[in-house]
């Protein structure tokens, strides 16, 4: 499992995705990014999941959003990116 850290701001944002992606080769092929720890953030916090995600891509991974702090998902439904990063599970067929 991947941790974003306390705080991903701007300044750290580089950083932050550098030291992720370093993870991805080695992790399952569902890669579970856990968003708990999550208090300091911008916008740039989108940023870096969604080059993580576009990094899982194209290594045939899947990237999951876990424990992301309703801030986050706020962020992410105003940037309208929150369907990318918390998929909606498919209606069951009646």
């Amino acid at each position: 499992m991947l941790s974003l850290p306390q705080r991903v701001t701007h300044a750290l944002a580089n950083s932050c995705l550098a030291a992720l992606s370093a993870q991805l080769p080695q992790a399952p092929q569902r890669v579970a990014l856990d968003a708990q720890h999550l208090q300091e953030f911008d916008s740039s916090v989108l940023a870096v999941v969604l080059e993580l995600r576009r990094m899982c891509l194209g290594l045939n991974k899947e990237l999951v959003l876990t424990d992301a702090p309703e801030r986050l998902l706020a962020l992410a439904r105003l940037y309208g990116v929150h369907a990318l990063l918390v998929p909606t599970a498919p209606a069951n067929a009646a």
